[in-house]
This record gives C-alpha cells, structure tokens and sequence, in this order.
C-alpha cells in the first residue's frame, strides 16, 4: 500500500491536535464557540442592514441556523472535519444579499469578538478567518471576470 495513503490519517489527526492545542492556548473551547455565535447572531437580527436580510432566509429555522453555525465554527477552529455544509450555495440566491453588506458583517464580528474573545490571540485569529471566509463568499457570489477585468479596465 502507497505510505501517502497510509500516512494521510495520521497526518489528519496531527492536524486536529495542533488546532485543538493552538485553540486551549488562546483560551478558545465549545463554550467560547457557543457564546460567540450566539452574540453575534443576536446582534445580527436587531442590525439594520443585516437583520432583514439575515431573517428573511432564515425565518422559522434560527435555531438550526444556530446549531449549523457552531458546528461550522468548531469545524474551522479545531480542524474536526465535522461541518459538511457548503457555504456558497447556501448564499447564492439570497434576496438582497450585496457585497456592501459583508464589511458590515465584519465590523458586527469585530465588535462582538472584543467583548466576547477570551484572549487578543482568540480574537485575532477569529477576525482573520472571518475576513478571508468573507473575501472568499464575496468572490465566489459577486466576482465576475467580465466586469473586473483589470486590463479591461486599464483601456
């Protein structure tokens, strides 16, 4: 049998440790992930911008929402595998979802980690990750090589 094959489920649990490791040092267990995600959904459905959009989609389901989010959290933080879901599809389609809307998303996130984070690392690492999933959702649902073509736009 090919030793990459082989090797690849110790690597994964190698993986796993370190993250979970890295997590404890910054102070970061389910409890944190829990409080977070609870916190910032709630700020969510009393913003302006965000609300509405947020509660249209999710109307009836918030505490499935709730449940997938945490799950989706603990998945990144403590590399566990565990979330299936696929995030881009989850958002295509969603009415009065805009681009301008993600940094809004972002300041939320922000604010509610400085009174949530146990740790400045927790807190960092946390925004850090919020951001490059918010880069990654804005150009996978607004990116179109058409229009932002820079050497298009250069003409």
């Amino acid at each position: 049998m090919n030793n990459d094959i082989q090797g690849r489920p110790a690597n994964i649990a190698a993986i796993r440790e370190r993250a979970e490791a890295e997590m404890r040092a910054m102070g970061v267990d389910e409890a944190f992930i829990g409080r977070l995600v609870e916190t910032f959904y709630g700020r969510v459905l009393t913003h302006p911008d965000l609300g509405p959009v947020f509660d249209a989609r999710l109307s009836g389901r918030w505490p499935e929402h709730m449940v997938k989010m945490k799950s989706f959290w603990s998945a990144v933080a403590f590399r566990s595998g565990a979330y299936g879901g696929k995030p881009v599809q989850a958002h295509t389609g969603v009415q009065n979802l805009t681009p301008d809307l993600f940094p809004k998303w972002l300041t939320l996130f922000a604010a509610t980690l400085d009174d949530v984070a146990p740790s400045p690392e927790a807190k960092d690492w946390f925004m850090t990750t919020a951001e490059r999933i918010a880069k990654s959702l804005t150009l996978s649902l607004f990116y179109n090589p058409a229009l932002h073509d820079p050497a298009k736009k250069a003409g």
